[in-house]
């Protein structure tokens, strides 16, 4: 399960580094696109630390929850079960 998903962040990590050569290659930068698009460095910071501000907490809630009940069902498992 782990193996298709770090397959695919690795196909995108390298995608985005061609991407990234060739417009660098043409001199478009991050800041002449987030200019364009009329955002700032600045302001984009200030969208990520909202998001995490308001995610972080919704995770560690979640994870009090789901964390014993998979707990719970890994130790009940009857050996030699397989999840598919």
């Amino acid at each position: 399960m782990l193996f298709p998903l770090l397959r695919t962040l690795v196909k995108i990590a390298v995608a985005s580094l061609i991407v990234g050569t060739i417009l660098s290659h043409f001199g478009i930068t991050a800041e002449a696109l987030l200019r364009e698009a009329g955002v700032t460095p600045e302001r984009v910071s200030e969208y990520g630390r909202r998001a995490w501000d308001w995610a972080a907490p919704n995770l560690m809630l979640g994870a009090l929850v789901i964390l014993p009940v998979w707990f719970l069902v890994f130790l009940f498992r009857p050996p030699g079960a397989k999840s598919e």
